[in-house]
């Protein structure tokens, strides 16, 4: 899967440093080298705003890059202008969902721990619209649909000619709970059961008999990117969403999803338990 701009943004930024440490130059003197501030420089290494694809070429020639590490550099830097297909959108999003759509838009896969709901792209568009209705006490039905019909949008990066892998672990209470009443429950168990037959989707469940578990808090994304260092962690919180990308965190959440996997039914076990909730509706 081709990387896209902010994956190529945030490689970027990882390079640029990586390249001026080797060289031995602080951000002030490599930024004095080519006209630009040390917060400038900074910003660039960061992974954050727009960059210019000149300063780039000219910063690796300072840091004394190979050809090859040049040309890549620079076109990261030129690819990471292009937006995705929800910048076109009429209604404003909330800038956590801006982020999460961004990335989700280049993953190369998705570890979902889903605690409460089943996961965004795994769900139907009836039991997403109760989902946000819950849980958006104050928003009208305009609003609701908007966000159902982004949610839907989301979900065509299923259907791509080499999509993510999605492997979700689902608490048992995410299938007991009634979502919608009984038809639109019944409905999102069978469209949870269909989505486990695509070779990109694995689905396990976490029964009650499980116990106590690695993810008590609560549930997660990890995000993957084309290499480990570009994995972003999402966690969800009230009005909004938390992404976090130190080491430190991304490996306390992989070892925790590792967990999970292990505590969950296997595959074949996953799909009885679901088949058996959707029975006894």
């Amino acid at each position: 899967m081709a990387a896209g701009p902010t994956t190529r943004r945030r490689q970027l930024g990882a390079d640029l440093r990586r390249l001026r440490e080797r060289s031995g130059l602080t951000l002030e003197e490599a930024g004095a080298r080519v006209g630009i501030s040390k917060a400038t420089l900074s910003r660039y290494e960061t992974k954050e705003g727009p960059v210019k694809w000149p300063v780039v070429d000219a910063l690796c020639r300072q840091y004394g890059a190979t050809d090859e590490e040049r040309e890549a550099l620079v076109g990261l830097a030129k690819g990471a202008k292009i937006q995705g297909w929800w910048r076109s959108l009429a209604d404003p999003i909330p800038e956590s969902m801006n982020l999460m759509l961004t990335l989700e838009d280049e993953v190369v896969r998705e570890d979902h721990y889903a605690s409460v709901y089943v996961p965004g792209l795994l769900q139907t568009r009836a039991y997403a619209e109760a989902v946000h209705r819950a849980s958006e006490m104050r928003c009208t039905e305009q609003e609701v649909k908007h966000m159902v019909d982004i949610r839907m949008k989301r979900q065509e990066l299923l259907r791509r000619e080499e999509p993510p892998h999605i492997w979700a672990v689902v608490d048992e209470a995410v299938i007991r709970r009634m979502v919608g009443g009984r038809d639109t429950m019944r409905e999102q168990l069978r469209h949870l059961l269909s989505c486990a037959e695509s070779p990109h989707v694995t689905v396990q469940i976490l029964p009650f008999a499980a116990g106590a578990h690695a993810a008590a808090v609560g549930s997660f994304v990890v995000l993957g990117g084309p290499k480990p260092a570009l994995d972003v962690v999402y966690v969800d919180i009230l009005g909004g969403g938390l992404f976090m990308e130190k080491p430190e965190e991304l490996e306390r959440y992989r070892l925790a999803f590792e967990y999970l996997r292990a505590q969950a039914l296997d595959i074949s076990a996953s799909a009885a338990t679901i088949e058996r909730a959707c029975e006894e509706l």
